[in-house]
């Protein structure tokens, strides 16, 4: 799979002004480079940068204003879990951080699971995985991801410790998130899942169900997410 594409350069080029911007150079209300300064600076053409200033507008991290340019501006205190980008890309440079629950591991799929498979997928198995996101200390999910065995070899001893799912994808397997579909409903979550949020008996969370679509044909990521929406909501494109 690593032969098999690499980053488009919106994505690159996104990637590059969105993370300037979590980290300062650029800060809230400085204008971007013009897009002839960015198609002359990272050697683009101009629907390329057009595509990488609306996915950045999209996720909250620039405004276009008529006869002046692209805006900075710092993403509302939400978190970008609806996002194609993920938490990580979303969030910036805030105080995320990911706790390992449940590391990597292969195994058969659940005979329950929450979307319908196609039989190489059923066949391959997935990789299965655990993890707690906090933020500023605060846990606000918990998330269960399940990703098609296609092709995805010594994904199991990777270190995803404080480390983002989608990125490791994109630049050690060139797999991008293209888009997907979910069901999010407010439930009551079991004990488990109360313990590793800190909520209180009685109190309702909202959970994920996701299947996300990669540029490679069967290869799909799945998630099942709790989110603790006490302190933060949850917000995005998709």
């Amino acid at each position: 799979m690593n032969s098999g594409g690499s980053i488009p350069q919106h994505r690159k080029l996104y990637e590059i002004l969105r993370k300037h911007i979590a980290d300062g150079i650029y800060a809230e209300g400085d204008l971007l480079p013009s897009e002839n300064e960015l198609c002359r600076l990272y050697g683009m053409t101009r629907p390329t940068v057009r595509q990488s200033l609306a996915g950045l507008a999209n996720d909250g991290y620039i405004r276009k204003h008529q006869g002046k340019g692209s805006i900075v501006q710092l993403p509302p205190r939400e978190i970008g879990i609806l996002s194609v980008s993920g938490t990580t890309s979303a969030v910036g440079n805030r105080n995320l951080k990911t706790k390992i629950i449940v590391k990597p591991v292969l195994k058969p799929w659940p005979k329950d699971f929450m979307f319908t498979l196609a039989r190489l997928e059923r066949e391959s198995g997935c990789i299965y995985m655990e993890r707690l996101r906090l933020l500023d200390e605060a846990p606000i999910f918990y998330d269960i991801s399940y990703i098609a065995n296609i092709n995805l070899p010594r994904i199991t001893a990777r270190q995803f410790e404080n480390k983002s799912l989608f990125a490791i994808l994109r630049e050690h397997y060139q797999v991008e998130i293209k888009g997907g579909e979910q069901r999010i409903r407010a439930i009551s979550p079991s004990a488990r899942i109360r313990r590793f949020l800190k909520l209180e008996r009685g109190q309702p969370v909202l959970h994920l169900e996701r299947r996300m679509v990669t540029n490679y044909e069967g290869l799909f990521v799945y998630s099942s997410i709790f989110c603790n929406t006490v302190k933060y909501s949850v917000f995005g494109s998709f």
